[in-house]
């Protein structure tokens, strides 16, 4: 709406000049002018009669068309073409304005060139005026704009991805570096705006980029599952911008284009090494910006964010969501699933089932059909070819094969004699890690079933002598043993120099 009136007040009630009354209705000098000519020429004069109000008086002084003689003296522009040619890239209305009086030297001025248009394009489509309630949605996308980061040892440059998120009702805003627009970053940035703003709004709006959206649809969108995940986590309803519909998120629209000028371009000459580096200069520069009074509203984005969305956030949670990688598989043989070159245990009984495995950075989950409790959980290990296994997950038999300890298989030896303890021990003693010795001893202690005490002393202790420490060397002594061994034989064996004691294993 023009200031018409306002213009003539000052002009003919407070007697301005023509700059000064500019300056307070922050219009240019020249339509001040404009105004002063078209009133005077309408015999307009101070104060306006009553019945003259702001409609009628711009229809007085701009009528859309004006006629002399029954013809035209200002040709309409056809606004249709104007409004197409709008459409296209860096086409503005002082463009299409320079063109249209060249083609028409008497036409319609600028300014009356730019509101005709307003008019006509408003009863296009009007848009819905946003009413933003207090603590209610938040909006979030990616900037357009990038940041380049260098490799300080290579010196290759990456470009850096920029997320934004915006609350509804004060434009507090929140803005981080990423290295991608990949899963995890997008999950993070939003668990970390939540950190920002301390607390959790009531509605998610993000655009349908791939990451929240899985499959676009103007009534029913198909969240990713992983986004999905959080929200339920934060009992949060995410209702996505419609495809194509920028005026669903006008304000992350507007909110990246403040980050892009007052955060992006004053960092434009910096060079940065790092993500971390960057993303602590841009949360200087976001605490200035929130921190900034806007203009319109006289209020800094942080004080109508203390009066209108902070004290109706809900809390967040003790624990920040975790994003979780995904993975359907199905169990081997030895009840293991494999996850990233690990192998985690499952129960026995899953052994050819289908399993579907959910990997927190600290916990790994195994779910089994649509089961809302998992059947197994694993610390998360990165240890690759090693295996983690609870023995609850083993068969009975397994159970009791992993009870065997160095210890056991010592005892067991002890009850034999004292040679055979010696050589379980050297042998467990001779392994990097005594598990690993484990079989050898067992199928030695066994042989003892097959022989009598007084070979098997022998055995061991010729074993020793000769550093035999393994199954088939002791079975290869054991079988060239006479049948009957004296037991002057056995005290006259020199005690192997190596034996460690059998309070080695104690």
């Amino acid at each position: 709406m023009r200031k018409t009136s306002e213009v003539l007040r000052l002009k003919k009630a407070c007697n301005l000049s023509n700059r000064a009354i500019a300056r307070s209705c922050q219009i240019s000098h020249t339509t001040v002018g404009e105004y002063l000519k078209r009133a005077e020429a309408a015999g307009l004069s101070w104060p306006l009669p009553e019945e003259l109000d702001e409609g009628k008086l711009e229809r007085l002084l701009y009528p859309e068309v004006i006629q002399e003689s029954g013809r035209t003296l200002k040709p309409i522009p056809d606004w249709k073409e104007v409004h197409g040619e709008l459409k296209k890239r860096s086409v503005t209305l002082t463009l299409l304005w320079t063109e249209y009086r060249e083609q028409y030297p008497d036409g319609y001025g600028h300014t009356q060139f730019c509101e005709l248009y307003r008019r006509w394009a408003g009863k296009l489509n009007p848009p819905m005026r946003m009413v933003h309630k207090a603590g209610e949605k938040l909006y979030v996308d990616y900037a357009g704009d990038t940041i380049p980061i260098t490799n300080p040892e290579t010196g290759e440059v990456t470009q850096a991805q920029v997320f934004v998120a915006v609350m509804g009702a004060s434009s507090y805003t929140y803005a981080e570096a990423q290295s991608s627009q990949a899963m995890p970053n997008w999950i993070g940035g939003h668990v970390r705006a939540f950190a920002y703003i301390g607390g959790l709004p009531q509605i998610l709006v993000p655009d349908n980029l791939v990451q929240g959206v899985k499959k676009p649809c103007r009534y029913e969108p198909d969240l990713n599952p992983t986004y999905q995940e959080m929200a339920e986590y934060y009992a949060l309803a995410v209702i996505p911008a419609r495809v194509r519909k920028p005026r669903d998120k006008a304000k992350v629209e507007v909110g990246v284009q403040v980050v892009e000028r007052w955060i992006l371009a004053r960092l434009r000459n910096r060079t940065f090494f790092s993500l971390a580096e960057l993303n602590r200069a841009i949360l200087k520069l976001l605490e200035e910006l929130n921190h900034r009074q806007m203009e319109q509203l006289e209020k800094s984005r942080r004080e109508l964010f203390e009066e209108l969305d902070q004290p109706v956030l809900r809390p967040l949670p003790e624990k920040p969501f975790e994003y979780a990688t995904t993975k359907t598989t199905r169990v081997n043989i030895d009840y293991h699933v494999e996850f990233e070159k690990h192998f985690y245990s499952v129960p026995y009984t899953l052994i050819h089932e289908e399993v579907r495995i959910r990997a927190t950075e600290h916990m790994l989950e195994i779910f089994h059909k649509s089961k809302v409790q998992p059947v197994a959980i694993h610390p998360r290990s990165r240890v690759p070819g090693r295996y983690s296994t609870q023995p609850a997950h083993m068969p009975p038999k397994h159970q009791k094969a992993a009870e065997w300890s160095g210890e056991r298989l010592t005892r067991w030896a002890g009850e034999i004699g004292s040679q055979t303890s010696q050589l379980i021990q050297a042998i467990l003693a001779s392994r990097r890690h005594p598990e690993q010795a484990f079989r050898s001893c067992l199928g030695i202690l066994r042989l003892s079933n097959q022989v009598s005490r007084l070979q098997m002393e022998t055995a061991c202790q010729m074993a020793l002598q000769a550093k035999l420490l393994n199954y088939r060397g002791f079975k290869e002594i054991l079988e060239h043993l006479p049948p009957s061994v004296n037991q002057d034989v056995l005290s006259s064996l020199p005690t192997h120099e190596n034996i460690r004691g059998e309070t080695y294993y104690q």
